[in-house]
């Protein structure tokens, strides 16, 4: 039984060095599929991965839900979101250069944030606990990234790989939730003028309050539940689109504004 026990913690401890490597080297790697076969394992995984970037100084801000979207469940297998960590030195500003060097093959997507006010430790939580959390709701682009080659990503190893966090940019007028009904908020992106996606606040999970509810219950009971000042990332409000240098993406939700990525060439 410890030697099964010590083979699991190894293979963790390889997939966490597998995708740490094709981070620090720009290349990315082999899926980690082979190492860890289940969810717990991968979410295991991420940990060993957000317990060194803590270790070497980055500081946790936020979190970022993935898989909310039904075709995007669809493809991966599964019918439920995952969850990753964001750091302060992922976060960029709105209409300013985004370093295109930083990332190995990323893709875009818009999102409703919600900023949380309060801590919310324990759980499961009701929609109303999470309501009054919220401090205020921003418009914000993800800039999801694979250290996985060619995006060949199950559920296990997008969950190993930090649910392919990359960067974010958040918009820089706070709404309250009194406000727009985020449901019916529609979304368009453009790229270079070019609309490039659009969608809605029902695409994530019916409503992104659905997704943040999850969130808070899913981490209520771990090392890192939601905190008051964290940002939480619901999911794409509409199709997701792969970025090249030079590119100018922004995205427009009813109710909360816009908010841009400019990408260096």
């Amino acid at each position: 039984m410890h030697d099964e026990w010590s083979q699991a913690v190894d293979a963790r401890s390889q997939a966490a060095d597998r995708l740490a490597e094709a981070a620090r080297s720009g290349k990315p790697c082999e899926p980690v599929r082979d190492l860890i076969g289940t969810a717990q394992e991968a979410y295991a995984v991420q940990e060993i991965g957000t317990r060194r970037a803590l270790e070497s100084g980055r500081r946790l801000v936020g979190r970022k839900i993935g898989l909310t979207n039904p075709a995007a469940q669809q493809q991966i297998g599964v019918d439920h979101p995952d969850y990753g960590m964001l750091f302060a030195d992922a976060a960029y500003l709105d209409g300013l250069p985004i370093p295109f060097g930083r990332f190995l093959q990323p893709k875009v997507e818009a999102e409703i944030a919600f900023v949380m006010g309060a801590d919310l430790v324990g759980g499961p939580f009701t929609v109303a606990e999470v309501i009054r959390a919220v401090d205020f709701v921003l418009p914000a682009i993800e800039i999801a990234d694979s250290r996985i080659a060619d995006w060949d990503i199950t559920l296990v190893d997008t969950v190993a790989d930090n649910a392919s966090a990359g960067a974010f940019v958040l918009g820089s007028t706070p709404v309250s939730l009194r406000g727009p009904d985020l449901r019916l908020a529609a979304m368009r992106m453009t790229r270079a003028g070019a609309e490039v996606s659009a969608g809605g606040g029902a695409s994530c999970m019916g409503h992104p309050l659905n997704a943040a509810v999850w969130l808070a219950s899913a981490l209520g009971r771990t090392d890192f539940p939601l905190r008051a000042g964290d940002v939480v990332l619901t999911g794409a409000l509409g199709p997701v689109v792969p970025a090249e240098p030079g590119d100018t993406f922004e995205a427009h939700i009813e109710g909360l504004g816009s908010v841009r990525a400019v990408f260096s060439r």
